[in-house]
């Protein structure tokens, strides 16, 4: 193991760490966003929008972020659209992302019992209080650990962010490799970096899910209303 190759080429790890973290938390608020707005409209069965947003789902989740981003980077300039490397990274991210999170706050929303809707409708709650104090809540905790898995799994695919020109964990690793030969450091920088991303925020999120799952949220007795 050459150490005194991987102390040199810290730095350009350190740059690549920063922008793949970025263009990550970026891509995951808007997926977030996104997945947001979509489970509404399944969720109530808006007019024509639904079915828009069914085709959105089935479209983003049986197509790679790599064919996504292709259409971005290189189909759009055809039709005159010409976007950034970085926009067309974190397009494609909250594109893919989307539907994923959508689905996970759909299950959650789904599983909450009508016997609670029906009890908060007859204490005198509007459809949309039921909705923001009973359902959404209760939802958002259900869903927490399909939402933490998509995290982890929106971050992984950063790893395809190289084929749009962009100086990502992926794109210096492949380029020192190409370089200078020294495969096995370059992918030890490589594994470190996302470890270093994924373990701390992975730990995080299961522990939140736990604090959630013993105070009650989301539980059984509390779907049931027992």
């Amino acid at each position: 193991m050459n150490w005194d190759f991987i102390q040199e080429n810290i730095p350009l790890y350190q740059e690549a760490f920063l922008l793949t973290i970025r263009l990550a938390f970026l891509g995951i608020l808007g997926s977030l966003v996104i997945g947001s707005l979509i489970s509404l409209i399944r969720y109530f069965k808006i007019p024509l929008i639904s079915k828009v947003a069914g085709a959105y789902i089935e479209l983003s989740r049986n197509t790679p972020l790599l064919i996504q981003l292709f259409f971005l980077y290189f189909g759009l300039p055809k039709i005159g659209l010409t976007l950034s490397s970085e926009a067309c990274a974190i397009i494609g991210l909250i594109f893919l992302g989307g539907s994923y999170m959508a689905e996970s706050f759909r299950s959650g929303m789904e599983a909450i019992s009508l016997g609670q809707k029906e009890s908060a409708t007859a204490l005198g709650l509007k459809s949309w209080q039921v909705f923001v104090y009973i359902i959404w809540p209760q939802a958002l905790a259900i869903s927490l650990p399909s939402i933490s898995a998509n995290v982890i799994f929106l971050i992984k695919e950063t790893s395809v962010f190289s084929i749009v020109a962009l100086a990502d964990l992926m794109y210096v690793a492949k380029e020192l490799i190409g370089i200078y030969y020294e495969t096995d450091e370059a992918l030890l920088m490589l594994v470190v970096s996302y470890l270093i991303i994924l373990l701390p925020l992975s730990i995080i999120l299961s522990l939140i899910e736990r604090r959630l799952r013993y105070a009650g949220f989301g539980s059984t007795s509390s779907l049931s209303g027992k």
